[in-house]
């Protein structure tokens, strides 16, 4: 086999090797965009159901304020 025909078989599995790494980056960097995106919710959530809770005991007092 010449040297031209070795490099030319080799080359397709060089893709094919540069495409799964990027492939499997992509997926990770996914992945990492999905946690994070859960962690932003999860923290929005919170801090509605706290303000939601003060709001609640603010109308408790102004409601015991007026009777």
């Amino acid at each position: 086999m010449s040297r031209q025909t070795l490099s030319t078989v080799k080359e397709p599995a060089m893709y094919s090797i540069e495409h799964e790494m990027a492939r499997s980056r992509s997926a990770e960097l996914q992945a990492e965009a999905r946690a994070a995106a859960r962690a932003r919710r999860l923290y929005l959530a919170r801090r509605a159901n706290r303000r939601a809770e003060r709001a609640v005991r603010r109308a408790a007092r102004a409601s015991a304020a007026v009777y």
